[in-house]
């Protein structure tokens, strides 16, 4: 006895909801049109298996990506060439000693592009385990690593093949694996002393403590290197400084220096960009006092999660800012220091050590502003400043 015709039509619609539900049915589904950007795939899950997720489906994000729909970009330099990364938290387990123990190849020299006739970082001759490591001071996501070997007594020496070890406390470290388990994940290195080498972790690293382990060198085991990643929420874009979003009107301050009194040789506060070049490249105050301030305005409201600064140079002088604290406001009349959860005073952030080096410090609660204040604390000849704001 054949079914009837109102059995069948409920049959086939019934079907037809579970195939779009699966995505299976091309042009239906909660992947269809992808939500996942980046070419990243979209793949639908059941809801009753992942108590992790809370959509119809997950991004597959591709290298360098991360986020719901794998719409940041997970691939910053971290800061070893800028020297955001300082020296104190590179360390290694040996280090060469060169032209009658005069040259010390040391660890905090292990930075991508750095000059000079000391360059870089060497192992021991005598160190048969070598291993490089980074301390990123909390817990970051790392997507990869930029390598670079470096000259020594004019021959080159480099890193052929090497292993990436990972910790969360600096003591009990885990080896990358290969993808099909069979062993740690040997990655290839250099093949001179001064090109690149960037390979991209099929997996991102979620940690504190990054070491590299040398397999194979030239001549000596020579490196120099940068860390990729970004914060683990993934707000810790540049907000438009160095790049010229925020306009020149946005940035403001409480003084200006001049130098020798002279209107030409005026340090406005709009120099103030991370990186900005020429002979006029930072903010200066009128006065070394605690009452300066350099302010940005954002346009609009943002999530404000950190920030970078840099001092400068005024004809030889080296100046920058040792310390300070920040405050944000979203009417730029009533302003609120930042402060860490439960603590009863303003934060003091650490600043700079020199004129040049990056100084990267994240806010353990982020806030939500249009205006944004940094109030020096302490400083080194003149409260001098470039800066980044980061966020998203």
């Amino acid at each position: 006895m054949s079914p009837s015709m109102p059995g069948l039509r409920l049959l086939a619609a019934l079907c037809g909801v579970l195939l779009c539900a699966s995505g299976l049915f091309a042009g239906s589904g909660p992947c269809f049109p992808n939500p996942c950007l980046n070419d990243a795939e979209c793949q639908v899950i059941d809801d009753s298996h992942r108590g992790d997720v809370f959509t119809q489906y997950i991004c597959e994000c591709p290298h360098g990506y991360t986020g719901t729909h794998c719409e940041t970009t997970c691939t910053m330099p971290l800061g070893m060439q800028t020297g955001a990364i300082a020296d104190s938290q590179i360390s290694a387990s040996s280090l060469y000693f060169g032209f009658m123990g005069l040259q010390r190849w040391a660890p905090e020299l292990a930075r991508l592009h750095r000059t000079g006739i000391v360059n870089a970082w060497t192992a021991s001759n005598y160190d048969r385990r070598p291993w490089i490591q980074v301390n990123l001071m909390r817990k970051m996501r790392v997507t990869g690593v930029v390598t670079q070997g470096a000259s020594r007594s004019g021959s080159a020496e480099y890193i052929k093949s090497f292993k990436v070890a990972y910790s969360l406390n600096g003591k009990k470290f885990q080896f990358i694996q290969e993808d099909d388990e069979s062993g740690d994940k040997i990655f290839k290195g250099n093949w001179d002393n001064n090109s690149l080498k960037t390979n991209l972790f099929d997996t991102p690293l979620e940690t504190q403590y990054v070491r590299l382990v040398p397999v194979m060198c030239h001549r000596g085991c020579t490196l120099r290197f940068e860390l990729l990643g970004c914060e683990l929420n993934g707000c810790a874009e540049p907000l438009g400084l160095k790049d010229n979003i925020i306009p020149n009107k946005q940035i403001t301050a409480s003084s200006i220096y001049k130098t020798w009194g002279l209107s030409s040789f005026s340090w406005y506060p709009f120099y103030a960009r991370l990186d900005q070049q020429g002979k006029f490249n930072a903010w200066t105050a009128e006065s070394n006092s605690a009452s300066e301030w350099l302010q940005i305005d954002l346009g609009s409201q943002r999530q404000v999660t950190g920030l970078i600064t840099q001092g400068a140079r005024d004809f030889g002088h080296i100046q920058y800012v040792a310390a300070y604290k920040v405050a944000h406001s979203n009417n730029g009349m009533n302003w609120t220091e930042y402060r860490d959860p439960g603590a009863v005073d303003s934060k003091i952030f650490p600043g700079n050590l020199d004129n040049n080096s990056h100084k990267k410090n994240m806010f353990e609660t982020p806030f939500l502003a249009r205006f944004v204040r940094i109030l020096p604390v302490a400083w080194h000849n003149r409260i001098t400043l470039r800066v980044e704001l980061l966020g998203c």
